[in-house]
């Protein structure tokens, strides 16, 4: 017998092929739950949800349904430091140690920010057992942090900071912040808030339970068959740089409350809607002004990413990726919006992006986790049908 999905929402006229599209997905691609949405210069054009939350008790997806997005979190904490850009309390090309002295330790003195945004660092993984009482310490995750060696001459090379990343733009920003405050209460009171959204990157008590969709892991067959072979590989050595770089990824699940409350992992731990994902994003493709965005700091987003001496191989992801000020952009083996669109994808298919060139914001959000680094089918097929509507419109109509 075939299962029943239930989708609900709208789409504006002309968008009717996403909502078939979203249907697809429970049909054929395996969706078991989530959300999809987009907004075109201001205007919500797709808003979709649907499936079930709970892969076990089969209790349906509501409009305020939230789930964790992993590394779709990453453009998130990217979005707090271009405010703190726009405020003037940060410039991309200055050196990190300007506004963290400490952070000069181990050679680490010569790295710029734009460097360190770029996963070019060589601080892909700590020394240390990345647990849960040392990230929840700042002072004490900063020290540790500060002394952290690079594995590589910093700018020559790029290797994907998975879950760092995030702890080094928290100490970064609670540093140029004149309240001092972190990641996770920055972007709450400076963009959730004003926006009005259901996103955060530290969860509080206060959300139900029923209000979380628990993840669904892939089975052992589909990560057999769905991971790169090379990359795959790498999953089960131990001691490999992506193994490495993913320790504390796990730290966001916490299954008697679905996921960790107040807990910052402010490169993979964030948890919210499609439709909150694609208004932030909206905000930052259609100029900012919500915000208080500069034009510079939306032109420097814009702008093609600057790959380190030896290019943009990735040496954990042990493939191409671009990456620029905090976000992933498009490249030939990541393809989204145009050359001037930033965002970034999550573990499992979450993925949130703004296109500045078609005024475009979008948001999916999935509980079964997929396979594919490089774009997975459900949320292609959605960004896909979204790209043909909106270049359609694009194309001037001939008198009849």
């Amino acid at each position: 017998m075939t299962a029943i999905h239930i989708i609900e929402g709208s789409v504006a006229r002309g968008f009717e092929t996403v909502r078939d599209v979203f249907v697809e997905n429970f049909r054929h691609r395996g969706e078991l739950g989530g959300g999809v949405c987009a907004y075109v210069r201001g205007e919500k054009v797709v808003d979709l949800w649907g499936g079930v939350r709970n892969k076990v008790t089969r209790e349906p997806w509501e409009r305020d349904t939230m789930v964790i997005v992993y590394s779709a979190t990453k453009g998130l904490a990217a979005m707090t430091l271009a405010i703190a850009h726009s405020r003037g309390w940060l410039d991309y090309e200055e050196r990190v140690a300007t506004y963290w002295p400490e952070f000069a330790q181990q050679g680490k003195g010569r790295i710029t920010v734009r460097q360190l945004l770029a996963h070019q660092a060589g601080l892909y993984a700590l020394d240390v057992p990345v647990t849960r009482e040392l990230v929840s310490d700042f002072d004490r995750l900063a020290v540790v942090l500060a002394r952290q060696k690079p594995a590589w001459e910093p700018g020559t090379r790029q290797g994907y900071h998975a879950i760092t990343l995030g702890f080094y733009e928290n100490e970064l920003l609670r540093r140029l912040d004149p309240q001092h405050r972190t990641i996770g209460r920055f972007f709450q009171e400076e963009i959730a808030a004003p926006l009005g959204l259901d996103l955060y990157i530290s969860l509080p008590d206060g959300i139900p339970n029923a209000r979380l969709a628990p993840i669904a892991s892939p089975s052992r067959a589909a990560m057999v068959f769905g991971f790169p072979p090379r990359l795959l590989l790498q999953a089960w050595n131990r001691r490999s740089k992506i193994v490495r770089a993913l320790r504390g990824s796990e730290l966001p699940v916490d299954v008697p409350y679905v996921y960790a409350r107040n807990l910052e992992i402010p490169s993979g731990g964030a948890v919210g809607t499609a439709q909150a994902i694609a208004r932030a994003y909206s905000a930052f493709a259609t100029g900012g002004a919500e915000l208080a965005l500069r034009a510079e700091t939306l032109r420097l987003l814009a702008a093609p990413a600057v790959p380190p001496e030896r290019g943009f191989f990735d040496e954990c992801m042990k493939g191409e990726a671009k990456y620029a000020l905090g976000f992933m952009k498009p490249s030939a083996a990541w393809r989204f919006g145009s050359s001037t669109a930033f965002g970034f994808p999550g573990a499992g298919g979450a993925m949130g992006f703004a296109d500045p060139a078609t005024g475009l914001g979008y948001g999916y959000v999935t509980s079964q986790m997929g396979t594919s680094v490089t774009g997975d089918p459900r949320e292609v097929a959605l960004r896909e049908a979204i790209r043909e509507v909106i270049e359609n419109r694009a194309v001037p109509r001939r008198a009849a």
